[in-house]
């Protein structure tokens, strides 16, 4: 009900003539969208995760969009060098993605590419290294395929006998038994791939095909040398997609990740938080790393008064209707979130301690 509300303001805003003001106007030159995307699929991915992955023609329809708005999409570096400095053309654009999945060196940047883009990929590096599926997203997968049947047998994998596959939450609460099982023995990445070959074969899928396909794979080495070769900016995404809550760790984690790229010739001094966690003690542990620039999933703008190593982005997913996307692109969509959050702060006299909204 409220989405759908939600895109009727959109439509008469837009026929009202309020996107094509905001976007020709100097609010929005004066700001910067940072778009943020995960995966395009390269087969049926975003039917099972349409927040993590998109359809390649959906994908494609966003560059359109950006093409035919002639919006200025820019590199990172030099975006976030002309915000502090104040020189940003009208209706600035920087197309990021996270993880670095091989969907994107055989789906995104082929389209990247014909469009002339420029993009930066925020490179995890663990299963880059060591090739392989993501553990715990493959586990999912692997599930999502049998959705709706009950199984037996269990009992094989360490969980209870019968294993029920009906539900997304169902489905969701035994990879959770899994991937803690995995880490309470200590798995080792092999043992945790024999372990995914285990369900597939309990499953009765053809691991072999999907391992093949390099579904749900990172980057490797070679590929990620040849895409920095060809102008994608490859930076900073943690070594094993987590941040700790210790400085030790946290930054064993940048220099492990930074040491993977560098063999590849990538030099990395941009960040972005893995699935958007950020906490105020990590900024001075990414300085203390030589970070010059971090992003969140936080929605908004970048202007200059934004901080360097909390920097907002729009996350693009296969559930946003095209009126959304436009909508941020125009810059409507921060108006509109901005005003959402200030509307939703508790005023002083409810007893309650009032908080400052801060505008992006």
């Amino acid at each position: 009900m409220l989405k759908a509300a939600k895109q009727s303001v959109l439509r008469v805003l837009r026929g009202c003539g309020a996107f094509q003001a905001i976007k020709d106007s100097a609010w929005r030159t004066n700001r910067l969208l940072i778009l943020c995307f995960h995966g395009i699929a390269q087969e049926d991915e975003h039917l099972w995760r349409p927040g993590l992955y998109m359809p390649p023609g959906l994908f494609q329809q966003r560059l359109e969009m950006l093409k035919r708005g002639d919006y200025n999409v820019l590199p990172l570096s030099d975006a976030l060098g002309r915000v502090r400095s104040g020189d940003l053309p009208p209706r600035s654009v920087v197309l990021t993605f996270d993880d670095g999945g091989v969907d994107f060196y055989r789906v995104a940047f082929p389209l990247i590419k014909t469009y002339g883009f420029p993009a930066t990929v925020y490179q995890t590096t663990y299963y880059s290294d060591h090739q392989g599926p993501v553990f715990n997203l493959m586990l999912s997968y692997l599930l999502w395929k049998r959705r709706g049947t009950i199984l037996q047998r269990g009992r094989e994998l360490g969980l209870p006998e019968t294993m029920d596959l009906t539900t997304e939450q169902s489905r969701a609460e035994i990879v959770v038994k899994l991937v803690l099982q995995a880490e309470d023995q200590g798995l080792t990445g092999m043992q945790k791939h024999d372990l995914t070959i285990r369900l597939a074969r309990l499953l009765d899928i053809d691991y072999d095909e999907l391992h093949q396909k390099r579904l749900l794979q990172l980057m490797n080495r070679r590929e990620i040398e040849e895409l920095a070769g060809r102008g994608i900016d490859f930076q900073l995404h943690t070594h094993r997609h987590r941040t700790p809550i210790h400085e030790v760790l946290f930054r064993r984690e940048i220099r492990d990740n930074r040491a993977s790229l560098a063999k590849s010739g990538v030099n990395a001094v941009h960040f972005c938080y893995p699935s958007g966690v950020h906490r105020g003690e990590y900024l001075a542990w990414l300085e203390a790393e030589g970070v010059v620039s971090a992003t969140t999933c936080d929605a908004g703008m970048v202007t200059s008064n934004s901080n360097p190593l909390l920097l907002p982005r729009f996350v693009d997913t296969s559930d946003r209707t095209p009126i959304d996307f436009e909508a941020w692109l125009t810059g409507v969509g921060s108006l509109l979130a901005f005003r959402t959050a200030a509307h939703a702060v508790p005023p002083p006299a409810a007893g309650r301690a009032s908080h400052a909204a801060v505008a992006d």
